[in-house]
C-alpha cells in the first residue's frame, strides 16, 4: 500500500512538474517576470531567490505551480505606483514584462506550453518504447507463440518464434487457414515448412483427434501479430502518431463521461478518480518499468488532453477566452473571466468529488476499480 501511494504521488508529481515547466521555460524564454516557480504546493517549506524569481519547495508534495508577475489581473495585480506619481523607469519595466501587457500570441505561447510539454513527454516515452521494445504490429505470416508441453508440436520439435510457410504444400498466411487445414486432417501426417533463424526447416507431425481441454490439435498458440522495433529516426514519428490517436480515445472517452453522469448518473465502466488512478499505479509498476512507462505516456496525455478542453479553471479555460480576445481584438473583463474560472473550478471539484465517491463505493462492494482486460 505504502509503494502505490509512493508511486501514484511520484508519478503525478512529475507529471505536473513537466506541465508547470513547459510555463515556465517559455515565459522566461519571452522575459516574461517569473515572481515564483513551485515544487509542490503551498504552504511554502524552503524558498531560495535567485535573481528575480524564487525557487520553492512547498508542504504538499503533488505537482507544482509557476506565478507569473502580472497573470491574474489586467489592472495591474500586484504592480502598483506609489502616491500617483508617474512610474520610475524600473517600474515602467516591470509593467512592460507583466503577464497581462505582452503581446496576444506571447500570452498564448505560454498558456498553451504546459499541454505542449504533456504531450511531448508522452511521445518521447512511446517513442522510447516502439525504438526499444518494440510495438505489436498485424503480420502477413504465422508466427508460433507458444508450445505446450507434451503437446505433437513440442515432440516435432517446433519451437516459439517459428513461422510456419506452408502445410501439405499449401501456403498459409493468416491462422484462419492453418486451423482448417491441420482441423481437417486431424489423425493424420501433415508436412509443415516452417522458418527459424532465416533457413526454411520441413517438419512431420500428427494433429491430435482427442484435444486436451484449452489446447488445440497442435499444442501450439499461434498468432498474425509481430512485434516490430522502429529505429530511433522512424520511433519519434509513429510515436507522435500514436499519441494522437491516444488523445483522440481520451477525447471521446471524457465525452462519454459526461454523458453518462447526465444520462444515467453514474461513472461508466473502467472510468477512475485519483483512488482508481492510485490503485491502478500499484498494479501496473508491479509489472514492471516497460508497464510503468506506457502508463505514465497515456496519464500525461490525459492531462493534456483535458488542460486544453475550454473548460474555465484550466488553461483551455484561458486559451478559450483569449481565442475570444483573437476575434473580438478586445479583452474580457478579468472580473468576468474570474467568475468563469472560480464557476469552472467548482463544477471540476464536485465532478471530481463524484467519481471519487464512485471509487470508493466499488473499494466498499469489493468490486475492482480496474477493467477486466
Amino acid at each position: 500500500m505504502l509503494i502505490t501511494i509512493l508511486a501514484f504521488v511520484i508519478i503525478l508529481s512529475i507529471l505536473v512538474l513537466v506541465h508547470e515547466l513547459g510555463h515556465f521555460l517559455v515565459a522566461k524564454f519571452l522575459k516574461i517576470k517569473v515572481e515564483e516557480f513551485g515544487i509542490g504546493f503551498p504552504p511554502r517549506v524552503f524558498g531560495k531567490k535567485i535573481g528575480e524569481t524564487i525557487y520553492s519547495i512547498n508542504l504538499l508534495p503533488v505537482g507544482g505551480f509557476v506565478k507569473l508577475y502580472g497573470e491574474d489581473d489586467a489592472g495591474g495585480g500586484s504592480i502598483k505606483i506609489k502616491n500617483e506619481q508617474l512610474p520610475s523607469s524600473k517600474e515602467k519595466e516591470d509593467i512592460s514584462r507583466a503577464f497581462y501587457a505582452r503581446p496576444l500570441w506571447q500570452r498564448i505561447s505560454v498558456v498553451v506550453a504546459g499541454v505542449v510539454m504533456n504531450f511531448l513527454l508522452a511521445v518521447v516515452l512511446i517513442s522510447t518504447l516502439f525504438a526499444t521494445q518494440g510495438v505489436a504490429v498485424p503480420s502477413d505470416n504465422v508466427l508460433i507463440n507458444e508450445v505446450q508441453n507434451g503437446s505433437p508440436a513440442e515432440t516435432a520439435g517446433l519451437q516459439v518464434d517459428d513461422e510456419i510457410i506452408s502445410v501439405n504444400g499449401t501456403e498459409v498466411s493468416t491462422s484462419e487457414e492453418f486451423i482448417k487445414i491441420v482441423d481437417t486432417s486431424a489423425g493424420k501426417e501433415i508436412d509443415l515448412v516452417i522458418l527459424r533463424n532465416d533457413a526454411e526447416q520441413a517438419i512431420t507431425l500428427i494433429p491430435r483427434i482427442n484435444v486436451p481441454e484449452g489446447e488445440g490439435r497442435l499444442g501450439v498458440v499461434i498468432t498474425n501479430i509481430e512485434i516490430k522495433k522502429y529505429s530511433w529516426i522512424q520511433a519519434p514519428f509513429y510515436g507522435t502518431l500514436e499519441a494522437l490517436n491516444f488523445s483522440k480515445m481520451i477525447v471521446v472517452g471524457l465525452g462519454t463521461l459526461v454523458s453518462d453522469l447526465v444520462t444515467t448518473g453514474k461513472a461508466p465502466e473502467g472510468v477512475a478518480g485519483p483512488v482508481g488512478v492510485a490503485q491502478l499505479t500499484g498494479v501496473v509498476v508491479e509489472n514492471g518499468l516497460v508497464a510503468t512507462l506506457w502508463f505514465v505516456s497515456l496519464l500525461s496525455l490525459n492531462l493534456a488532453v483535458l488542460n486544453i478542453l475550454p473548460i474555465p479553471a484550466l488553461d483551455g479555460g484561458r486559451f478559450f477566452f483569449q481565442l475570444i480576445e483573437l476575434v473580438t481584438r478586445k479583452k474580457v473583463s478579468p472580473k468576468y473571466e474570474g467568475y468563469a474560472h472560480a464557476a469552472g473550478l467548482v463544477i471540476l471539484l464536485s465532478l471530481m468529488v463524484l467519481i471519487t465517491v464512485f471509487d470508493v463505493g466499488r473499494l466498499v462492494a469489493r468490486e475492482s476499480l480496474i477493467p477486466d482486460m
